[in-house]
Parts: structure tokens; sequence; C-alpha cells
């Protein structure tokens, strides 16, 4: 595990409520943690325990009822071309080519063409699709339109990534593959990675820590640290017994 030091997000005492026809739902309840600088957390926990609220609350589309979220020391209360967000939905333009949807973030900062063509390429070098940069979303698979997605988001060069389950509409052999890729791109550009995901084996294979959320409202159960080197061996025992007791953990707060 690499030495991590600065915090780079702080969430600190933060829940959210929705108000609706049947009343006030709470969404997160007093949620603490901090992410590191260049560290990889995910939050893992059962469908509807708040993860991706988190996830937005982080990323600025949402505030939070209670409770303040820093990064880097400043409030977070809009989104920032720092925190790229990679969703499980691909988002991409269907009317722009691979090469224009990973460009989008750099025209819109309004960086030269000539610096935005460099970085795209690069970029599309880094995900394996500089064959498929003429290409349009329709075009492309599953696995293809996920990593124009992640390269979009690194292409602006953030210093975090916030990832919302974002292998989750893929088969195994991608999902696993994509898994593979993101760790190299994350070890390569030391980012700061805040990765959401209900796959409790995803969470031990990726992760420095491992946030475990309970059942709704979503609060912090626990916080697990994984220190086994990367790649990690998903037949390992230790691996095998990683994932069994955070099976159980997550089952008894559902």
């Amino acid at each position: 595990m690499r030495d991590h030091n600065d915090a780079a997000i702080t969430i600190d005492g933060v829940s959210k409520q929705y108000e609706g026809e049947g009343g006030t739902t709470t969404a997160l309840r007093e949620i603490s943690l901090s992410v590191s600088s260049g560290e990889f957390v995910t939050v893992l926990g059962p469908s509807g325990c708040g993860k991706t609220t988190l996830l937005r609350l982080v990323s600025g589309l949402e505030s939070p009822t209670d409770g303040d979220i820093t990064v880097a020391g400043k409030l977070v209360q809009v989104p920032d071309p720092n925190r790229g967000t990679v969703f499980q939905a691909y988002h991409l333009f269907p009317w722009l080519t691979v090469r224009e949807n990973v460009a989008f973030g750099l025209v819109e900062q309004g960086v030269p063409d000539a610096e935005r063509q460099d970085r795209v390429q690069e970029m599309l070098e880094v995900i394996g699709l500089s064959n498929f940069a003429d290409a349009y979303p329709k075009e492309l698979s599953g696995g293809m339109k996920q990593r124009v997605g992640l390269a979009r988001a690194l292409a602006v060069d953030p210093d975090i990534l916030l990832m919302d389950e974002p292998f989750g509409s893929v088969d195994m052999q991608t999902r696993r593959q994509l898994q593979h890729e993101l760790i190299h791109i994350w070890r390569d550009t030391d980012k700061t990675v805040l990765f959401v995901t209900h796959d409790i084996e995803e969470a031990v294979a990726l992760s420095d820590r491992i946030v475990v959320m309970s059942g709704t409202p979503g609060c912090v159960q626990a916080t697990v640290s994984v220190a086994e080197s990367r790649p990690r061996n998903r037949s390992a025992q230790w691996f095998v017994d990683q994932v069994e007791t955070l099976f159980e953990r997550i089952k008894s707060n559902t």
C-alpha cells in the first residue's frame, strides 16, 4: 500500500434527506470519512444504502442536508472539473465521435486546439482505443464505451476520480479487464479514487480501504484496510476469507 498523507476528501457528519409526497426520506445519516491523496477507497454496500447519493454529494451534483464535504480543504458546493466522475451509464454523446467525446471537457475549458489534440491522443492510447477515434458510440461495445467515459474523465487531468459502479453494466470478462486497466491508470497517474460498488470481490481486488455501508438510512458500519500488493489473487485464501467476512458483515446489517 502506498503512503498517503494529506486528506484529499473529507466528509464530516454528512446527512441527506429528501422531501416527497410521503414525507421525509433519510438517504444518509451522519457520514464521516476521509480519503487521502493518492488513495483508492471503495464504498461498498447493498442497493439502496446511499452509495450513489454520497458520490453525488462529493461531486457537487447535490448538497448535503447537514454536514460538510471538503476537497483539498475547500468546501464542495458545485461540480468542479478537478473531480472527474465516471458513471455506470456511459453518458456519451451519441452525435460525437470517440475523439470528440474524450475532448469534450477540454473544449469546455477552452484548452488550445494543439494541446487538446495531444491530450486526447494520449488518453486514447491509455485506454487502447486509438483505432476507434473516429467511431461513434453506437459502434462500440459496452466495455469500449466505458473506456471512453474513463478517458473523458481523465482528459481534464482531475486530482480526484469519482466512480459510480462504472463496470456494473459489462460482462464479467470485460469487467475484470477494466478493473486491471483502472489499477494501472491509478498507479501511473497517482489519482485519488473514490469508487462505489456492491460487488465485494471488486472492492477487495481494487481498494486500499473499503468503507462498508449499512442499509437505509445509509451510514458507515466499518472501514477495512486491504494491505496486500496488487494484482491480487482472487483464489488466495486471504482473498476468499476477506470476501466472506465482508459478505457476512453486510448481510447482518441489511
